[in-house]
């Protein structure tokens, strides 16, 4: 097959690459690098520096493409709050474009990847068959681009599946970004000698998915046919832990012997947000082989061989009073 990867610079865009190009299909991808590092493109990817929301170009490139994985995302759920313009732009319009421009391309299947923000305040943990309620312009903007892919896909006889891959660590994640991915944060800070900040009280609850647990699913979602027009959960749902005890556990791996800083919960954040994996063990064998630890020894000596990294405040703040947090206020980090 030909595939085409929306964020094939990205964390998950990458590594679904790897994937494919191991299984023999021709590959290529787009990234804008808002998210992503460029070294991250696998070689024998064809790589297109370019934005989701240019149509004519994603039609072009889109051309001749068998299947379309969509991961790139302004992964931002906190930042939302506080960016929902810029944020939703990059999540829906970017979305409702890569799809338009696909249903022109022909491609015969896209696997949308979405996020848990679509649950909101569910109750946990979060199965497919709840009504979701987003709590952010993230999860609303999430959940509005799976309404629209639903409609289109629909009238245009095109096969969909719809991913939630929740809370995924491992090489690749961008780590220099102070607005998301709690993980690579605080190793970052850590391996700078640096005190990580919790927000609230630390003890949310999440589960944290390795990267190379999520991609035999994934990889299925491309060409299966059970799981047409399906929304499934990815990750884990053992073990559901605090980021206290993340905070803990990454300590222990890089041997960062201070304490953490406390600091006010940020708005609109979900407490308990943890996904049932039991629509994925059935229809897709999903099973987690890759210990918490092993997963971030693996992020950690990833980000030692490419070294710590000050970081970018590259999105900018549309809202800033006194609910923004002091972190991205004050650029802390």
């Amino acid at each position: 097959m030909k595939v085409f990867i929306t964020g094939v610079a990205g964390f998950l865009g990458s590594h679904i690459a790897d994937a494919m190009l191991k299984l023999g299909h021709e590959v290529a991808g787009v990234d804008n690098l808002l998210g992503g590092y460029r070294d991250n493109v696998p070689a024998g990817v064809s790589f297109v520096e370019a934005d989701c929301c240019d149509w004519n170009r994603m039609e072009a490139l889109m051309t001749g493409a068998d299947l379309v994985y969509h991961t790139a995302a302004t992964a931002y759920e906190g930042l939302s709050v506080f960016s929902p313009a810029l944020v939703t732009h990059h999540i829906v319009d970017a979305s409702v474009t890569v799809f338009s421009a696909a249903i022109a391309a022909k491609v015969k299947r896209i696997v949308h990847c979405s996020s848990m923000a679509r649950y909101g305040a569910a109750i946990a943990p979060f199965r497919e068959t709840m009504t979701c309620q987003p709590q952010d312009p993230y999860g609303i903007a999430k959940l509005c681009s799976e309404q629209i892919l639903r409609n289109l896909a629909a009238v245009h006889n095109m096969d969909f599946v719809i991913a939630v891959p929740h809370n995924i660590i491992g090489p690749r994640q961008k780590y220099d970004d102070p607005y998301r991915n709690v993980a690579s944060i605080m190793m970052n800070l850590m391996m700078q000698n640096r005190s990580p900040v919790i927000y609230g009280d630390g003890h949310q609850q999440r589960c944290f998915s390795f990267v190379g647990d999520c991609l035999s699913c994934l990889v299925k979602m491309g060409t299966a046919s059970n799981v047409v027009g399906h929304t499934i959960n990815i990750g884990p749902d053992e073990q559901p832990m605090t980021v206290n005890s993340l905070y803990r556990a990454i300590a222990e791996v890089v041997g960062f012997e201070g304490e953490p800083t406390y600091m006010p919960a940020r708005p609109q954040e979900v407490k308990v947000a943890l996904c049932s994996s039991e629509k994925a063990r059935r229809m897709l064998d999903y099973k987690t082989s890759t210990t918490l630890m092993d997963g971030l020894r693996s992020m950690h000596a990833w980000m030692k061989f490419r070294g710590v990294k000050a970081f970018n405040y590259l999105l900018p703040l549309e809202i800033v009073n006194e609910k923004t947090p002091e972190t991205w206020a004050k650029r802390l980090f």
